[in-house]
């Protein structure tokens, strides 16, 4: 049995670089960005009107000019108009071109219109107001996200502004999760009462999707053969195989014995750690690498965030962040193990993150997880966590 410092240390030296590929940018949220965005043209494009109201050239208000004769009317999108004399000015709107012949947006509320004249009623004009001016933001070719960053929402609307249909992303690995044992059933069948629906699984589906990945789902029963027949074909087809129970030590756990069977070399089997002490971790000589979870909810769910989750982000080029929360009460676990305790973190008045404990009934309780949005490491080496410490969390779902 290894610490978990040695099970990641072995785990991380695994990651892998699966190259880039071009993918449709309406696609590629949760994706990570694997060359600098760059605009086609200056951003904005055009001088950009950022106020409704009327367009003039600052000299003649400069000048002691305060009537304007309204010269016509000018909305977004179109080809500007051009003043005909200082004394004229451009009823005009939000994102409508600026005319080159104006340099000076007053907006409505500063105006008295009547009679085709606009009166400027106000005395702080200033040269080039209210309007957003070309490249200001960018230059043509400049860049305006950059290589090795998650693509955010923001990120897919950049990618439209400046005319990307498509964008290189790095490409993630080939992942299909396997559930095993005769006692889950399918969500969609109505279990017997000595039997469960399948949940690991889909928990982990949608783990992954926040990084963009689709990974395939199957069931193994507790067939030794079958066992063997299918994990022969998922070493095969696949770069990762992420394997939820059947590693323990029961008489109906064949998932070591195929894995041994298929030369699948063991890195390591048990982690001195709770939950989640079963763990297995092995690679195939093709490179394919296997993380066989224990079966119990909670043991998968805090090994997929504490072990796959970061290989996959190291793999991807992506820094994991060490983020500490203060322990809001005391903890008390004996043991040489290292403790992952689920928890609910949050931002306090201060602005620290603070973690409060939540209560379940073992590693079999998924219900608990829904009351959570991380876990917080504790040493091994001690076994007294008092209220006010600082420790590691791993957080899985937003913090308010």
């Amino acid at each position: 049995m290894i610490t978990v410092e040695e099970a990641w240390n072995i785990i991380e030296a695994r990651k892998k670089d699966y190259g880039t590929e071009l993918i449709p940018f309406e696609t590629s949220l949760g994706r990570v960005l694997a060359e600098d965005l760059k605009t086609d043209r200056d951003l904005p494009p055009f001088n950009r009107v950022a106020m409704d109201g009327i367009a003039i050239k600052f000299d003649a208000y400069q000048s002691g000019l305060r009537e304007f004769i309204i010269q016509g009317t000018q909305g977004a999108g179109v080809e500007p108009l051009i003043l005909s004399g200082p004394d004229q000015c451009i009823e005009i709107m939000t994102g409508a071109a600026a005319p080159d012949s104006a340099d000076t947006i007053v907006r409505y509320e500063d105006l008295e219109i009547r009679e085709g004249m606009a009166k400027v009623l106000v005395e702080n004009v200033r040269r080039g107001q209210n309007i957003h001016f070309r490249g200001k933001d960018k230059k043509k070719g400049e860049a305006v996200a950059f290589s090795g960053i998650i693509i955010s929402p923001s990120i897919v609307a950049l990618a439209a502004s400046v005319g990307k249909k498509e964008l290189l992303v790095k490409k993630l690995p080939r992942i299909i999760i396997v559930s095993s044992g005769d006692e889950v059933v399918r969500v969609v069948d109505e279990p017997l009462p000595y039997q469960i629906r399948s949940s690991n699984d889909y928990a982990i589906k949608a783990v992954m999707q926040k990084y963009g990945a689709r990974p395939d789902m199957i069931h193994v029963p507790d067939n030794p053969e079958i066992c063997f027949q299918k994990i022969q074909e998922c070493l095969f087809n696949y770069d990762v195989i992420l394997l939820s129970g059947g590693i323990s030590m029961g008489k109906y756990d064949y998932i070591p014995e195929a894995l041994e069977k298929l030369s699948v070399k063991k890195l390591f089997h048990k982690v001195m750690q709770k939950p989640g002490k079963p763990f297995w971790f092995g690679r195939h000589n093709n490179g394919a690498l296997v993380f066989a979870f224990p079966g119990n909810p909670v043991s998968t769910f805090i090994c997929v965030h504490r072990y796959f989750i970061p290989w996959l982000e190291t793999s991807l080029g992506l820094k994991i962040p060490s983020i500490m929360a203060e322990l809001q009460s005391n903890i008390f676990f004996p043991g040489n193990l290292q403790y992952f305790l689920l928890a609910n973190v949050q931002l306090n008045e201060e602005g620290k993150l603070i973690a409060n404990p939540v209560g379940g009934n073992g590693s079999g309780d998924f219900v608990q997880v829904g009351s959570a949005n991380a876990f917080m490491e504790f040493p091994s080496k001690e076994s007294n966590f008092l209220k006010g410490q600082l420790f590691r969390v791993w957080i899985f779902d937003k913090v308010i």
